[in-house]
């Protein structure tokens, strides 16, 4: 599986939200994205959700969140976590 990695906690809104729509329009079923960001961002999550990916969020001890979206449904995305 290929990352594509999204640092999205300087940014201001609504450009995660776009850059990942971007990024998921062009996507593989052998990619994934891994956005980190100082928020959960819904909104992308329900879109994702919503054209049939699948997703995985984690909040680690520094309250970051991790946000992996992927289009294949066979890999546990749980198991490419970077905390």
């Amino acid at each position: 599986m290929n990352k594509i990695f999204l640092d999205a906690r300087e940014m201001e809104h609504p450009e995660p939200l776009q850059i990942s729509l971007s990024y998921l329009r062009s996507m593989s079923t052998q990619e994934y994205l891994y956005m980190i960001n100082i928020r959960k961002p819904i909104p992308l999550l329900e879109i994702a959700k919503e054209r049939g990916f699948v997703c995985f969020t984690h909040q680690d001890s520094s309250e970051i969140w991790h946000i992996l979206i992927s289009k294949n449904s066979d890999i546990v995305l749980e198991e490419l976590l970077d905390v």
